[in-house]
């Protein structure tokens, strides 16, 4: 019984913490008013929006998904060292840019929209497309002498952890 008060009541816990935590961010004042506000709209908001999420992922690894992000802020750093560094040095007629498919493993749409996401984040590297079935990704790539190294990256890098994270 009082799970399925706390189920109803927090229907997404992960985007509960991340709407009160965005709030106060975008308030520039972190007050305890504020945080009261930004609990309540992180309450309110998921349940007004959870019949929008009939299939929610169930059994979100957090420690997985904190690892993650992590990851992802670190490559995004270096990748735009890597950018500027292309960006400098190399002239437009020595860049090699590839299209590259990414066959994909995933089957979940949210973990699917987070790598799309991820790879589009990261600079150098765009999510163009998605296949009609969903097996696999149109990944373009601003310079790469491998493009199978870059496929397998993105792969071994992201696919798999979000595979762990949303098994």
């Amino acid at each position: 019984m009082m799970t399925r008060a706390i189920r109803w009541l927090l229907p997404h816990p992960l985007l509960t913490v991340i709407l009160t935590i965005v709030w106060v961010l975008l308030q520039n004042e972190f007050s305890a008013g504020m945080m009261v506000f930004g609990l309540i709209l992180g309450i309110i908001i998921p349940i007004i929006t959870a019949a929008y999420w009939p299939d929610r992922p169930q059994g979100l690894r957090f420690g997985k998904y904190m690892v993650y992000c992590c990851v992802v802020i670190w490559d995004i750093i270096v990748a735009n060292i890597q950018v500027a560094w292309i960006v400098l040095t190399k002239p437009n007629s020595q860049l090699k840019p590839a299209w590259i498919v990414v066959p994909l493993n995933l089957t979940q749409p949210e973990a699917i929209t987070l790598l799309a996401g991820t790879i589009t984040l990261t600079p150098g590297t765009v999510s163009a497309d998605l296949s009609n079935e969903g097996h696999s990704l149109l990944v373009h790539v601003l310079h790469t002498d491998d493009p199978d190294a870059v496929r397998d990256e993105i792969k071994q890098r992201y696919e798999a952890r979000l595979e762990e994270i949303f098994a």
